[in-house]
């Protein structure tokens, strides 16, 4: 869906043009919260191990939930992005939440984030029905403090028009981010389908919320807003990071025509890394099998990459929320 000209790209343009100023500095501060603003003495960025890319081995039992820390570190990865569904009937279970962080902990592994799913839609036109999705994320929001996460991944599933789409989303997302912000935990938001795919929409509901405790969470491979339209998957991660507090990393990446193409990964952390982001990296590609091959292609990058100069990560901040302002 490509948004309409006129009276919305005016209000657009208005919104942008009077937040200028606190917009710039609200991404400044969120990144510099989240850790991700370039430091010295750290890896241009980090590598972590989402549980999606073990989707078949966990759902058929053959790797339990209280097992990915150890294959993550197996694998010679020692972060970790935990997956809802896999634990879905144990968000209030405090002993089997404990024996998810001891297992994490006696590994040296850290937990990042838990990625949630099916708890209703955030920007539901139905009030009472999005009051609801966002009580129902409220246990998430625990589960991940009890697990020493720093944010719950969240959809900004909505209807109607763009416009109607952007303010019903950033209500969801604003009323969510405050209860997170009770716990210090952050609540990021994934391009995962529909509008949320497309980057400017996205990029206009963070303005929107224009909450600290509210992010992004770039996904590489995710720029498909529906069967007809997609969203370049390099620029729209690039439109995404002024936000980020975390990234997803898949090995598929979209153009604007709707093909398909391998990930060139020096390219995208490149991209990454130049917004001032070193945090967490997500693998979300290659399966149980291809673990090894995944961490060695980020690796790679890595080393590849040029790491930004001291102070870059703040400007580059700046001057994306200027090229927003202006386009």
């Amino acid at each position: 869906m490509t948004k309409p000209a006129s009276s919305t790209n005016r209000r657009h343009f208005l919104r942008q043009a009077g937040s200028a100023t606190g917009g710039i500095f609200l991404a400044a501060t969120t990144q510099l919260q989240a850790g991700g603003v370039f430091r010295r003495d750290r890896e241009p960025f980090q590598i972590s191990l989402a549980q999606w890319t073990l989707v078949r081995d966990l759902r058929s039992g053959k790797i339990d939930n209280l097992d990915f820390a150890k294959v993550a570190h197996d694998h010679g990865i020692l972060a970790i992005e935990y997956v809802n569904q896999f634990f879905m009937d144990k968000a209030k279970d405090e002993p089997y939440l404990a024996e998810m962080k001891k297992r994490a902990d006696d590994l040296g592994v850290t937990n990042v984030l838990i990625m949630c799913d099916n708890e209703g839609n955030l920007g539901d036109p139905n009030k009472s029905k999005r009051i609801q999705a966002v009580d129902n994320h409220r246990k998430w929001i625990d589960a991940a403090k009890a697990l020493d996460c720093h944010s719950i991944r969240v959809n900004a599933r909505s209807a109607g028009s763009w416009e109607e789409q952007v303010e019903l989303a950033a209500d969801g997302l604003r009323r969510l981010s405050e209860l997170g912000a009770q716990h210090g935990i952050d609540v990021i938001v994934e391009n995962h389908g529909g509008l949320s795919s497309n980057a400017d929409w996205l990029a206009e509901v963070m303005q929107t919320v224009n909450h600290p405790n509210c992010g992004t969470l770039p996904d590489t491979g995710n720029f498909r807003i529906n069967n007809d339209e997609t969203y370049d998957s390099y620029e729209g991660v690039r439109k995404l990071m002024p936000w980020a507090k975390g990234v997803s990393i898949k090995d598929k990446v979209w153009d604007a025509n709707g093909n398909q193409s391998d990930l060139d990964f020096t390219r995208m952390m490149q991209i990454v890394v130049n917004a001032g982001y070193n945090g967490y990296c997500g693998i979300e590609f290659g399966g149980f099998e291809g673990l090894n091959s995944a961490r060695q292609s980020l690796e790679t990058a890595r080393n590849e990459i040029e790491s930004p100069k001291p102070g870059r990560g703040f400007r580059q901040i700046i001057q994306g929320m200027r090229t927003r302002k202006t386009s």
